[in-house]
């Protein structure tokens, strides 16, 4: 037990979870303490009962989106919010007791990424209104039609504030963000600003010192249709985010998760949540992240990071109202910048059509119909593009080892896509012990942009040990685009071996 990293870590994670905490509040249209509260209840219980030593949970960029249009849905109807927030986290217990955890890496990354630049684009768009000092609005449709009444009627000290923040937060140098993470900076720097300046500016407002009021969730039972149907959809969705951040989580520790277990704590948290009006929240990479950097690997270091947002929540509420709204929009549109998946776009030319086919329509549903029909619509098209995409003479997938003087040999055989790129992963991480890996391709049938991003994964992970990497491929197993992919993302570690695939 480390706890002197853990305190660090939890105390690192806490200070970079404030501000992100107060925005998301705003962002959800519950109040920046609904966004303190939530940060706190959920990183607490998840930390004691979650499956993820390491993990910092909290609001999060898709869950504050989806509990945002649940506010605005049920126009103000709080004992209906809470119901939906409590049922979160039951119908979380029930898929960690179901062990439905496992099924998380069947998603595929065209699905993850048009899900994930969906939802960054999502809160850049729902915060260009407070940018510009007019009134947040709840949902995409609604943003974009009071964009022109917005900047007609744009408050330029307000603008000025926001993009000041974001100068902040880019430009900021890495030593001192290394001390202060940027956002808890900006804020400081600002509101003090704003404060001195007595600028005309819409701040977050009073929030109550104290302890929160405890709140009985009374559905109306008239809408218990669509409470249940929001409550199972924030639930599907905080159970994706959570376990992708404790994917993360371990390949960072080489260590392994439970997923069932982490869906438990998860869900005990979120069910609290909505007994002290915070928001709903999942495991959050970027504070799990600075949780880990700092020395963080056990339990306590969430309890800490929850410790510290509770003492912020009884000391320093009369502080954080002076906070301007303009401040926490250029927050928010920074983290949507960096949610956007650069990763897959920046390559688009260069993967296959479907597979960027269903990453577009994933991203289109997303921002304009609905997340989790989003991303069960993409999933139902990447098997149906997978299953187009087997050949006739089709190999099954198989995994062989081979251990020879100087290196391990890798052999896969059959399709590797999304449904079979974590068995290969998990096989890989346990021949890491030798200086060589080869991993031969030549007798795969098909490579999905899953598989590939799995391989490139594990060569990052692998170059801290000086781990040779190899791959050998049959440039006559792939189409056109499918090679260019694989040439362009992997062509360090492309072995020129070239070998015919037999017919066996």
């Amino acid at each position: 037990m480390n706890i002197k990293g853990d305190v660090t870590g939890g105390l690192t994670a806490g200070i970079i979870a404030l501000p992100l905490a107060l925005a998301f509040g705003i962002a959800s249209g519950l109040g920046a303490s609904a966004g303190l509260w939530g940060a706190l209840v959920l990183g607490f219980f998840a930390a004691i009962f979650g499956g993820t030593k390491m993990q910092i949970s909290g609001p999060t960029g898709p869950m504050s989106v989806v509990a945002a249009a649940i506010v605005f849905n049920f126009k103000g109807d709080m004992g209906s919010v809470m119901a939906v927030f409590v049922l979160t986290g039951i119908f979380q217990i029930i898929f960690g007791v179901l062990k439905l955890g496992k099924f998380v890496k069947y998603i595929p990354y065209s699905v993850i990424s048009g899900f994930m630049s969906g939802v960054g684009f999502i809160i850049i768009l729902l915060q260009i209104n407070p940018m510009l000092g007019s009134s947040s609005v709840g949902n995409t449709l609604s943003a974009i039609e009071s964009i022109p009444q917005a900047i007609a009627d744009i408050n330029f000290t307000a603008f000025y504030f926001a993009v000041a923040t974001l100068l902040i937060l880019y430009l900021t140098p890495k030593k001192i963000s290394r001390i202060l993470p940027t956002p808890l900076l900006a804020i400081i720097v600002l509101t003090s600003l704003c404060m001195i300046l007595k600028a005309d500016v819409a701040t977050i407002g009073e929030i109550p010192l104290g302890l929160p009021k405890f709140i009985v969730p009374n559905a109306d039972m008239a809408l218990m249709s669509s409470i249940l149907l929001y409550a199972l959809m924030l639930a599907v969705l905080g159970s994706i985010d959570s376990l992708l951040t404790s994917l993360v989580a371990d390949s960072i520790t080489k260590s392994k998760h439970s997923p069932n277990k982490e869906l438990i704590g998860q869900g005990i948290g979120n069910a609290f949540v909505g007994f002290v009006g915070g928001i709903p929240g999942a495991g959050a990479t970027m504070r799990t992240v600075a949780n880990i950097k700092a020395g963080g690997e056990g339990r306590i270091s969430g309890v800490v990071h929850a410790l510290f947002l509770l003492f912020v929540a009884l000391v320093f509420a009369p502080v954080v109202a002076y906070v301007p709204l303009c401040v926490l929009a250029g927050i928010l549109i920074k983290v949507g910048i960096d949610i956007l998946d650069y990763r897959l776009l920046k390559r688009i030319a260069f993967i296959p059509r479907k597979d960027a086919t269903t990453m577009a329509i994933v991203f289109l549903l997303t921002v304009f119909v609905d997340l989790i029909f989003a991303v069960a619509i993409g999933v139902v098209l990447a098997w149906l593009f997978y299953s187009t995409n087997i050949p006739k003479r089709n190999k099954k997938f198989n995994i062989t080892v081979c251990e020879e003087e100087e290196f391990k040999s890798v052999k896969i055989t059959g399709p590797m896509y999304f449904g079979t790129s974590s068995k290969i992963m998990r096989n890989l991480n346990r021949n890491l012990n030798t200086k060589h890996i080869k991993i031969d391709c030549r007798k795969v049938t098909f490579m999905d942009i899953s598989s590939v991003y799995a391989l490139e994964d594990f060569i990052d992970s692998v170059d801290e040990n000086a781990t040779k990497v190899s791959i050998i491929i049959d440039e006559r197993s792939f189409s056109g685009r499918s090679l260019n992919e694989l040439k362009y993302i992997l062509r360090d570690n492309i072995d020129p071996t070239f070998a015919e695939n037999d017919d066996e």
